[in-house]
């Protein structure tokens, strides 16, 4: 079995690796920190490709396919947020994010589904976030592109139902996780948060038995839940005083 993961230099996506590896699985590890990777690379076990690369750039994720094939299990978790509000957060940073968290995500999906559903095989893991499920003011962008993930999943996962593909589709939804994420976009939580070893763990089991919605935590998984059930005003106003306190 061949997994590639996005994002794999550090964080939720260099732990999923450690796991997979564990499982046996052959790996195909991409990050633009070609050091970083290689750093991952030193604790597997098994056979790791490694390819640094700019995800940012819609021609690299093209590329990326090519130079990956037969690939059995793809795991979406490049992306980084930004803080601050809309009007006054850099216009050029948020763009690359745009093309981080959502265009590179819905390219290597959509590449990678075409070969899966002509071998009648294979898995899709999408990381988004517990953020796809509500307003996110003081992170617009953010919370913005892990909507697009979480809905483009859940539709994707519905048009393969319909079609009684052997493919599956998982989307990963974690709240606060102890990663370089914070550092990127230059926050500080005040919710306590999960390690990246167990939410990458508890992310790779579910999804190895075909679980779609993977919400690690039980905080996490009321949040969802209070975030479906309340108005939207509301929600709003809670996430403001959210993000606030992380300034």
């Amino acid at each position: 079995m061949r997994a590639l993961i996005t994002g794999a230099s550090s964080g939720i996506g260099r732990d999923m690796a450690r796991e997979l590896d564990k499982r046996g699985f052959d790996l195909v590890l991409v990050s633009r920190d070609k050091s970083k990777l290689e750093e991952v690379k030193s604790t597997l076990k098994g056979n790791a490709k490694l390819i640094p690369m700019d995800l940012s750039d819609s021609k690299n994720c093209k590329k990326l396919h090519e130079m990956a094939k037969d690939i059995d299990f793809l795991i979406n978790n490049a992306g980084f947020g930004t803080f601050g509000e809309f009007a006054k957060t850099d216009l050029d940073k948020e763009i690359d994010l745009i093309n981080t968290n959502i265009t590179a995500v819905h390219i290597l999906t959509k590449l990678y589904l075409k070969d899966m559903e002509e071998r009648g095989s294979g898995h899709i893991l999408n990381v988004a976030s517990i953020a796809g499920f509500m307003p996110g003011p003081l992170m617009c962008a953010y919370y913005s592109s892990k909507a697009y993930v979480v809905r483009l999943s859940e539709g994707i996962r519905a048009e393969l139902k319909k079609n009684k593909s052997n493919v599956k589709i998982s989307v990963l939804c974690p709240g606060p996780v102890d990663t370089n994420f914070n550092n990127v976009a230059g926050v500080k939580f005040n919710l306590s948060s999960l390690t990246s070893e167990y939410v990458a763990k508890y992310a790779i089991s579910k999804a190895l038995k075909n679980k779609f919605m993977i919400v690690p935590g039980i905080k996490i998984k009321i949040a969802r839940v209070m975030a479906k059930i309340s108005p939207n005003n509301i929600t709003s106003k809670i996430a403001y005083i959210m993000q606030e306190r992380k300034r």
